[in-house]
């Protein structure tokens, strides 16, 4: 399995490599704000997406308020490459692999990248841990 990191240097693209790291998990990091992104990179990252745009974009950066975005009139072709120009538009970190993506971190949503076979034994642990407590 490979996944890639994209994010910038910010505590939670800190926390998701770190929680990587922990979990013996690979992973590709990729600076946006060092390495530019393709527009081809944007449009598979928005093919995984639910709310397209809007769960990508960072409406609350400095970038976004300064340019004065109105995202929904915006041609996709161009909001792509002024991501491209402004990386900072981007929410970070934006973690895919082949199936999945999560945007930002959040300790419980990261566990999807977790190989099946350590969900299941993590839960088995888990309900084992729990259910003898209660029965204590």
């Amino acid at each position: 399995m490979s996944v890639t990191i994209y994010g910038s240097a910010c505590s939670s693209t800190r926390k998701a490599k770190q929680w990587f790291s922990r979990n013996d998990i690979n992973y590709v990091e990729r600076n946006v704000m060092k390495d530019e992104l393709t527009v081809q990179e944007l449009q598979s990252i928005l093919r995984m997406t639910v709310e397209g745009t809007d769960e990508i974009i960072s409406t609350r950066s400095k970038v976004y308020k300064d340019l004065n975005l109105d995202i929904e009139s915006l041609p996709l072709q161009e909001l792509l490459e002024l991501i491209k120009e402004h990386p900072r538009l981007l929410r970070s970190p934006i973690i895919v692999d082949a199936k999945r993506l999560q945007v930002g971190y959040h300790e419980e949503d990261i566990r999807q990248f977790l190989p099946r076979k350590t969900r299941e034994y993590q839960w088995l642990q888990w309900r084992t841990n729990h259910l003898s407590l209660a029965d204590g």
